[in-house]
């Protein structure tokens, strides 16, 4: 190994197992030419996925198991750049993962003050996004849910941070304001300014909505979409199901129903997105709520998981030596 190459151990956040989490100083996997070496700087906390995999509610996924170490919303400085890598040291960059901790999987490995990964999966960011760097993973993921052969997205359902973001994706087109369902009236407000309306589905009288997004992750909530689309029209499922998933045949019969499952992000919505925020089309303003020290994290991951007026909540990694 290079004798510049930094030293090779993290502190990292550890799911022993279901609700279990520690933090512990791993060894990482030594850089190869095509590798970096980030020094984190912030890591966010998905309600989603991490929030199944803090659960034990994940399904079965490639690479599940635990001990782990989570986390796909990650931002650093590159601190050595293998001669293969095409990143220079200081850089900052996005990190959605990575597996370098040996016998501790990474799924998906952001959560971690030091991190090895592939220079070919990071991607420089701006330095004024700043913490707001780590939100590039959900705004990509919100982006891939409604860049597929669909006309404008009309109803989104679900006004946490990945329905905030397609919202104001969805505002940017030419098909009117879109809708956001929400029931819980804690989360209604932070619509102003962004081009859509939030509203309950009790107070919404609509029922010919083209294109539905759902983002709740409520596997029971297909048979209330279909009796709001019109007839032809599509519902993107864009949330992580962990029950299985069904609808009543004879009312989506009749309407001719559509169904798209959107997976995870690509390079290419990355980059959408990228393009996006350098043209100040897009705001990331507003949607991290809540930041303590990486140190605390045990209680981070509670307060994201349990707390409704937590929109986002990010570890900060600076100060860990």
């Amino acid at each position: 190994m290079n004798p510049d190459t930094p030293k090779l151990e993290a502190l990292a956040v550890v799911l022993e197992e279901p609700e279990r989490l520690s933090l512990k100083r791993l060894e990482l996997t030594p850089p190869g030419d095509a590798d970096v070496v980030v020094d984190m700087e912030w890591s966010g906390i998905s309600t989603g996925t991490e929030r199944l995999l803090w659960s034990g509610r994940m399904p079965p996924f490639p690479g599940m198991g635990y001990p782990l170490v989570p986390g796909y919303e990650s931002v650093g400085r590159v601190i050595h750049a293998g001669p293969e890598a095409g990143l220079a040291v200081g850089q900052r960059v996005f990190v959605p993962g990575a597996l370098c901790y040996g016998e501790v999987r990474g799924l998906f490995g952001g959560a971690s003050s030091r991190v090895v990964a592939p220079a070919a999966r990071l991607m420089p960011v701006e330095e004024s996004l700043g913490e707001q760097g780590v939100l590039m993973a959900l705004a990509a993921t919100a982006y891939h849910a409604i860049a597929g052969p669909s006309p404008h997205v009309e109803l989104i359902v679900g006004h946490g941070v990945l329905g905030r973001l397609l919202a104001r994706i969805a505002a940017l087109g030419e098909g009117g304001r879109p809708v956001v369902w929400e029931t819980n009236p804690v989360r209604h407000a932070g619509a102003e300014g962004y081009g859509y309306d939030v509203t309950t589905p009790d107070e919404d009288p609509r029922r010919d909505y083209r294109t539905i997004c759902d983002m709740s992750g409520d596997a029971k909530i297909l048979d209330s979409l279909v009796a709001r689309m019109a007839r032809g029209g599509e519902i993107v499922l864009a949330g992580f199901y962990h029950e299985p998933v069904s609808f009543t045949f004879p009312p989506a019969f009749m309407r001719e129903a559509r169904f798209r499952i959107a997976a995870e992000f690509q390079p290419s919505d990355l980059a959408a997105v990228r393009a996006l925020l350098d043209s100040g089309r897009l705001s990331l303003d507003g949607l991290i709520t809540h930041r303590v020290p990486a140190t605390e994290a045990d209680s981070a991951y509670r307060t994201a998981f349990g707390d409704p007026t937590c929109l986002k909540m990010i570890l900060d990694w600076r100060s860990i030596a």
